[in-house]
């Protein structure tokens, strides 16, 4: 399995941000974006997951390869953790719940509703659902936002487990997670240029800003 990307350009707001952008990522490997703010690593990723179209480039991946985790947690509040997992086990139509638990350290709050857990134990339980997903490639915008420092490692545990298995993980984070197996990108030299009347012109995005 592989992920190509070719010439792609994407817009925030109906203005371009990023151009010329192009990687592949295979089985078993790790791709990390880096940085400033602003600069789109949030709009690449949305374009890639086919949250909003491209300006122009190509993107070759397997149908229903993907799985995208945000800045949102995802999480329904009046439900209970394991209730949250056998949610969305059942939209994907797996049984890892249980390892799911295991592998986020949430089987002692397995019972507690989603909307009485702390900021960090909600954002375990939000990446824990990537594992009830199935799909091979993970699509991460600043997952370890609210972590402490053994959740960040826990998670990078968890990357490891599913590149070793021959998944894939495309990440943008300012945070070191320790992956060796992570190639860098730095989208400095994608950032797209400036252009009399705004570049493109469209503002198709504009919900997305």
């Amino acid at each position: 399995m592989e992920l190509t990307v070719t010439d792609l350009a994407c817009a925030r707001g109906g203005v371009p941000v990023l151009e010329g952008v192009g990687f592949s990522l295979t089985s078993g490997r790790a791709l990390v974006l880096r940085g400033p703010n602003g600069i789109g690593k949030t709009t690449l990723l949305r374009t890639l997951a086919g949250l909003q179209p491209a300006l122009a480039g190509a993107v070759s991946v397997p149908p229903e390869s993907m799985a995208y985790a945000a800045h949102a947690d995802g999480l329904k509040a009046v439900l209970t953790v394991v209730e949250n997992l056998r949610f969305w086990a059942r939209i994907f139509g797996t049984d890892t719940v249980e390892a799911a638990l295991v592998a986020m350290n949430l089987g002692a709050l397995r019972d507690r509703a989603a909307q009485n857990l702390s900021a960090g134990q909600k954002r375990r339980l939000g990446l824990a659902r990537l594992l009830v997903t199935g799909r091979p490639i993970w699509v991460l915008d600043e997952p370890t936002v609210s972590l402490d420092v053994e959740s960040v490692a826990l998670f990078a545990g968890v990357v490891r487990g599913h590149l070793a298995a021959g998944g894939m993980a495309l990440i943008a984070t300012h945070i070191d997670m320790g992956l060796t197996e992570a190639e860098v990108l730095e989208l400095g030299p994608y950032k797209a240029k400036a252009r009399p009347g705004g570049g493109y012109g469209g503002a198709f995005d504009e919900a997305f800003a």
